[in-house]
């Protein structure tokens, strides 16, 4: 779980408008978090956004792979890397190798292709368990960030800054916005699963 979804920064916040903002910029950024891990699960489907943690050595820099080649998706289990220089062939075939993604490229000196393995039904729970584990850790922060806000608003009704009306329907509003983007975890979630135990 990265640090900015956990605690709520120090801050005072002036009134109700900018405790509900924060809370909804802080829970918007716990979805995105959501969407980039997502994108590294494997579904047996290709797609380039399995590539995005594989670092080339070019030059003695660690380099992410999309900005010394070109990745393409010719077919449902297949990628294809075309080196911008030629000569890196044996670095980006050896990165994606050592990347731990279970893939093995191969080149025929101009392009490398990266075939899909299919995934076995043991794989595809263990993939569907660490999806689960994932989209709970980040239901886990919404939480958070909902607690941190309703404590924001009893504080600032403690400081007569607002009635007790008002406290009552923000924490509402608090409410429905984490509810709506506990929804948009679940529905996510759900889809990839789909994506994990269906894809052949």
């Amino acid at each position: 779980m990265k640090p900015e979804h956990q605690a709520a920064p120090n801050s005072t916040f002036k009134n109700i408008k900018e405790v509900e903002a924060n809370a909804r910029t802080r829970m918007e950024k716990v979805l995105v978090d959501l969407q980039n891990e997502m994108a590294h699960i494997r579904t047996g489907r290709a797609s380039i956004s399995l590539l995005d943690s594989v670092r080339v050595d070019y030059y003695g820099s660690p380099v992410p792979l999309n900005q010394v080649a070109q990745l393409h998706v010719p077919e449902p289990a297949m990628i294809t890397v075309q080196p911008w220089d030629t000569s890196q062939m044996g670095a980006i075939e050896k990165a994606i190798r050592s990347a731990d993604l279970g893939l093995n490229p191969s080149n025929d000196g101009k392009l490398i292709r990266v075939p899909i393995p299919p995934l076995t039904q043991e794989r595809r729970r263990e993939l569907a368990k660490k999806l689960s584990h994932i989209a709970e850790e980040r239901r886990v922060g919404l939480r958070n960030i909902r607690r941190d806000a309703n404590e924001h608003l009893k504080k600032m009704l403690k400081d007569k800054l607002i009635s007790e009306d008002e406290e009552r329907q923000a924490l509402d509003a608090i409410q429905k916005l984490t509810d709506g983007q506990i929804g948009k975890i679940d529905t996510a979630a759900k889809a990839k699963e789909k994506e994990i135990l269906e894809f052949k």
